[in-house]
């Protein structure tokens, strides 16, 4: 696979990006796909500052090759980006909230800056706000979504002709194989993020059951659901399901933020309440019926992405 400006940016061997998952993405997961070749991100979006610290710390002494974090912007998170800062952190994904708000900042401190979108629209803020790549996520993607609901099969070419010629994007949201990275290449990306299929790996922080629930769902076993309060793809357990039927019913933002609490998620994925916790998971969950090492993932896509590309080499039309 050759060096493109995803890899070149980011200074790893392959286009592949781990997402920042919640209760997924500690410094174990994050420096194992680091140093497979990809990229690994530390979550910061369920960690305390301080289990933020220790994670990003523990990360900087296991991976021997370039890693970064995730930082969601819906909340106040000045006092993670300045111990971003300090550690020299060098690659900063931010989410749920304006590229604006740390852009200029951490690139002043040479960190480079990528925002993730659902929207051509967000991602046109993005480039104005001098991000370093950006990356469409399709609504296919695990947890916390965009309204829109647009798929990344049809988000990201509109995407790629929206943003500047110069400006690198990743694909996200239902990639889980070397043939998905292939189809988003083929749509405009340099690279990818890949969150449930590491989710379900060896190194990620996810509960056990989590992870065999995971194994064992089939099509279909996801819904995106709570869009009046927060839209969020989650699997169809008996919370699940009991969420779909709230928001199909017509249950108010208020309602629906008393229903799902506090803590949910880590009842869920973390504790491993697999009946009666949130577990965020993409649709591509289905497609994911082992627990390898996050290496193994990142081997298996581009064995995968290599023996596809060489196919359609082939193909003539």
């Amino acid at each position: 696979m050759q060096a493109n400006r995803v890899t070149s940016l980011f200074g790893v061997q392959y286009p592949i990006v781990q997402g920042g998952m919640v209760w997924c993405s500690g410094w174990r997961l994050a420096s194992a796909v680091s140093n497979a070749g990809g990229l690994g991100l530390v979550g910061a979006g369920s960690m305390s500052f301080d289990v933020f610290q220790h994670h990003v710390r523990r990360c900087k002494e296991a991976a021997k090759k370039p890693f970064g974090v995730n930082v969601p912007l819906s909340r106040d998170m000045a006092q993670y980006m300045d111990f971003i800062i300090e550690e020299k952190v060098p690659i900063v994904f931010t989410s749920a909230g304006s590229p604006k708000l740390w852009t200029q900042k951490l690139q002043s401190h040479g960190i480079k800056v990528v925002h993730v979108v659902p929207s051509c629209k967000l991602a046109l803020k993005c480039e104005a706000a001098g991000v370093n790549a950006v990356v469409a996520e399709g609504f296919e993607a695990g947890g916390h979504n965009g309204l829109e609901e647009i798929t990344t099969m049809a988000l990201v070419p509109q995407v790629r002709k929206a943003l500047a010629p110069e400006v690198p994007l990743l694909a996200a949201g239902g990639i889980a194989s070397g043939e998905a990275m292939l189809a988003a290449m083929a749509l405009g990306a340099e690279g990818v993020q890949v969150g449930t299929r590491f989710a379900v790996t060896q190194e990620s922080s996810a509960a056990e059951e989590f992870k065999k629930r995971c194994t064992a769902a089939g099509e279909g076993d996801t819904y995106l659901t709570l869009k009046q309060y927060m839209p969020t793809r989650v699997m169809l357990n008996d919370y699940g399901k009991e969420a779909r039927r709230l928001s199909e019913s017509g249950a108010t933002k208020a309602q629906l933020k008393e229903f799902r609490g506090k803590g949910r998620t880590k009842k869920g994925m973390f504790d491993g309440d697999v009946t009666n916790g949130e577990l965020e998971i993409g649709q591509i969950v289905s497609a994911c019926k082992d627990v390898p090492t996050a290496a193994e993932v990142v081997e298996r896509m581009v064995k995968e992405f290599r023996t596809r590309n060489a196919q359609l080499a082939k193909m003539n039309l």
